[in-house]
């Protein structure tokens, strides 16, 4: 019961959140001719409710694909047209063919937000709850903590309720997650089938296809991946915010680090407000639920069998938490002053974009870095298993 309540609150603290961030403006808000995202979905709904199927991915008079064409799988195309249904009945205007365009009004961007959160409550955030709930070997605390940080996740929040991407992400890593969810359980046919509408829903979730497809092959040789193992893949598979609770001090930091490649992007849209608030929140929740600077041995980094076989060759390599700590110094003080220095000064005239250029210059530095890390993970991982198998 008192895991129920806990779930329900954490569940509302973050439709909360996500309903504060909407209140802002949007993407291309009152900037004529193209407009932006938040455009491109509202097109999507007249073009799907006024035009026959055949023609919904063709140009003609009537469907001007230069015009924000409809560029995604049908599953969107669908969803589009379910959300044109219900516009139409509130207001006609708002999917009136060609009259409509670049319609913008306060009531029209209420019900906007308002698809994006219901498609949330119905596929992504039960995800998320089940995905928690199912966490082997932890506490109820630690569970209810992992799952109040996914869904502060600021990254995700700001691109669907700030920005207005011109897809519902959380539609399609839903999917993912409920596909995950599906072959952890032995589903096999139930998380394939959910896989394939996150793939028909947004083409995206193609990067995610090939670990997924190894990994049902790997099962049906027999040599499926079980435990620990298979959660390592989930980063592969879905959010790193996934693994928060195995390795919550890199995982926080690569969160961090994603929401700050998007500055650029969130400042132009004037979401710079709830960007730094909403950042600042999940960095204190998932600071202070998961102890993260407390977190950094070689264990609790998973580093320990790649630690073992370089000390096999240097016997004093026993500093590899401490660089580890450096270097998310040295991260978080570049991605604050980058902010400040964005906010606060006007770039050279020669050089106009030479902070959003700073800003995925150092993006891609930690990435690679995060690259170099999980893969590290994973392939001493695999390899030490081996050596276990060998010596059972």
């Amino acid at each position: 019961m008192e895991k129920g309540y806990l779930v329900t609150v954490v569940v509302l603290i973050g439709v909360t959140v996500r309903w504060t961030v909407s209140l802002n403006s949007y993407s291309g808000a009152g900037k004529p001719p193209m407009f932006g995202d938040y455009e491109a979905q509202r097109h999507w709904q007249e073009v799907t409710l006024n035009l026959p199927i055949h023609q919904w991915y063709f140009n003609s008079s009537d469907n001007n694909l230069q015009y924000w064409g409809l560029d995604y799988p049908p599953l969107t195309a669908y969803h589009s047209l379910l959300c044109a249904y219900v516009a139409k009945v509130i207001n006609p205007d708002w999917v009136a063919l060609h009259s409509s365009r670049g319609y913008e009004s306060q009531a029209h961007k209420l019900f906007m937000r308002t698809t994006v959160l219901i498609a949330d409550l119905l596929v992504y955030i039960p995800a998320v709850v089940v995905y928690c709930c199912r966490l082997k070997e932890t506490s109820t605390k630690k569970k209810i903590t992992s799952l109040l940080c996914i869904l502060l996740y600021p990254g995700l929040i700001l691109i669907d309720y700030g920005h207005f991407q011109n897809m519902y992400n959380s539609v399609s890593l839903g999917f993912a997650l409920w596909g995950v969810l599906g072959v952890s359980c032995d589903w096999d046919l139930l998380g394939s089938l959910a896989f394939c509408l996150a793939i028909n829903y947004k083409q995206m979730e193609l990067y995610h296809s090939l670990p997924f497809f190894c990994f049902l092959l790997g099962k049906c040789l027999k040599k499926g991946i079980r435990g620990k193992g298979f959660l390592i893949k989930v980063l592969v598979m879905g959010p790193v915010c996934l693994i928060l609770s195995e390795i919550p001090f890199m995982s926080t930091w690569f969160l961090l680090v994603s929401t700050f490649s998007m500055l650029p992007l969130l400042i132009k849209d004037g979401l710079l407000v709830p960007s730094v608030v909403t950042v600042m929140a999940f960095f204190i929740v998932c600071a202070t639920s998961f102890s993260i600077f407390e977190k950094v041995s070689e264990e609790e980094l998973q580093l320990k069998p790649f630690s073992i076989s370089i000390r096999k060759n240097l016997p004093g390599f026993t500093f590899l938490p401490r660089i580890i700590q450096y270097l998310f110094l040295i991260s978080a003080i570049t991605m604050v002053l980058l902010t400040l220095m964005t906010v606060t000064l006007d770039p050279p005239q020669r050089l106009p974009d030479l902070f959003s250029v700073l800003v995925c210059f150092v993006s891609c530095l930690n990435f690679l870095f995060f690259l170099i890390y999980f893969n590290i993970i994973i392939f001493w991982d695999s390899k030490s298993r081996r050596n276990q198998k060998k010596i059972n």
